[in-house]
């Protein structure tokens, strides 16, 4: 009888790898289409936000499509790009043996903070990288409150003034 020693990190790689099979098949399985049998998977593109000193910057990879593709539609301070990437291949007959790129309907929301200059939001689309320009809110200054010490009628009178 031969004798094995147990390693226990041969069997923290085997619960690993049993881990991950279950979880690839669980996320990597397509849902299928309404009925007609194609496969889908859902689209979700990758988006960057960046702050500079006078902008919000969102970055969005958008690769095969085009502006008119995409829609920006910014209300009640949530600003929502959406769209659609269709799918290349209609046709099952064109010998298709793995599809893995995703297709469909799109749409990511941001809200924005208060006092964006909804008119002064610009986007361009460059090489498949949707880029929109976001201005940031003007900050609120603090309003100074003047105090003066007896009224006309010997009672104490509290003026306010807002400074810009």
């Amino acid at each position: 009888m031969a004798l094995i020693r147990w390693d226990p990190t041969r069997e923290l790689t085997s619960l690993q790898s049993e881990m991950n099979r279950l979880f690839s098949t669980f996320f990597d399985t397509p849902t299928h289409g309404a009925g007609n049998g194609t496969a889908l998977r859902r689209w979700i593109p990758a988006m960057d936000l960046v702050e500079t000193d006078e902008h919000f910057v969102l970055r969005a990879d958008l690769p095969g499509l085009s502006e008119d593709d995409v829609s920006i539609e910014l209300e009640d301070n949530v600003l929502t790009i959406s769209g659609e990437r269709k799918a290349e291949h209609e046709d099952r007959k064109e010998g298709y043996y793995r599809v893995e790129r995703a297709y469909g309907n799109f749409a990511r929301s941001l809200t924005l903070p208060e006092g964006v200059d909804a008119d002064a939001v610009s986007a361009s689309f460059d090489r498949g990288v949707l880029e929109v320009r976001i201005p940031k809110p003007e900050e609120r200054k603090p309003r100074k409150v003047a105090i003066s010490v007896g009224g006309a009628n010997g009672q104490p009178a509290i003026e306010g003034s807002e400074t810009s």
